[in-house]
This record gives structure tokens, C-alpha cells and sequence, in this order.
């Protein structure tokens, strides 16, 4: 899931060599992604009213599911 949500972030970005991806797992085994990007490449993640998103972290929710987890993305400033 982390490869995944590196892959999906480098494609959105301009500044690809700077998305970084930190896993940490809370205490009832939910796992949380916190997602990196360059200060000029914020905006192009979150999207418009928070569209792309809301799209990440239902594409890495639905991907934990499948596996029997559950996943959490933030985004970090």
C-alpha cells in the first residue's frame, strides 16, 4: 500500500524526488500514512475542495480493506 500511495503522489506532483511516505500503526492496528510533498506541490494533491484527496484515500482505504486492514492517509505541510 505505501508503494501504491508513492506511486499515485509522483504522478500528481512536479517535484517527484521529494514525496516522501512515513508509516506509523496505532494502537488498534490501523495504519497511517502520512504523505509528504513539496510546499508547491500541496495544492496539487489535496485538489480542488479536496478532491484528490478524499480520491487517495479511498483508493488506500479500499487497498487496506482487501487485506483485512484499516488505512488512514494524511498529508503533511
Amino acid at each position: 500500500m505505501k508503494e501504491l500511495l508513492v506511486h499515485l503522489a509522483k504522478a500528481l506532483v512536479d517535484k517527484p524526488d521529494e514525496v516522501e511516505v512515513m508509516t506509523t500503526t496505532e494502537e488498534d492496528g490501523t495504519i497511517i500514512y502520512q504523505l509528504k510533498v513539496a510546499s508547491d506541490d500541496i495544492g496539487k494533491v489535496i485538489g480542488k475542495k479536496g478532491r484528490i484527496a478524499n480520491a487517495l484515500r479511498v483508493i488506500i482505504g479500499a487497498s487496506a480493506t482487501k487485506e483485512g486492514k484499516v488505512a488512514r492517509v494524511q498529508i503533511l505541510d
